[in-house]
């Protein structure tokens, strides 16, 4: 099955779960720091090797490309090794300690 088609829409989604400004996204898609302004923006119709460039980086930091022309697109975060109990309070039986409560500790 191929991939779901990547988008502007998606690219700004994808670097907004890993908290990643453009100039990140273009250091690891290894493209010129203005490239991921431009299409975020619409600015210009990008190569298909620049989008599998942009796409790389994001994916490899656990980003997936979901969806369909049916059901719609969209983007999701896969939890990394390690981080479960950090990132997912609706773990049952484990609640993540509030800050205060990790400072009186």
């Amino acid at each position: 099955m191929p991939s779901p088609s990547i988008t502007p829409a998606r690219i700004r989604a994808g670097r907004g779960l890993l908290k990643w400004t453009q100039g990140v996204l273009a250091h690891g898609a290894a493209v010129s720091v203005v490239t991921p302004n431009m299409i975020e923006s619409d600015q210009a119709a990008p190569r298909a090797n620049t989008l599998d460039a942009t796409r790389s980086p994001l994916e490899g930091e656990g980003i997936r490309f979901i969806g369909d022309a049916t059901e719609g697109f969209g983007v999701t975060m896969r939890p990394r090794p390690g981080d479960s109990a950090q990132t997912c309070p609706c773990e049952p039986g484990r609640r993540r300690a509030s800050r205060a409560m990790r400072a009186a500790a």
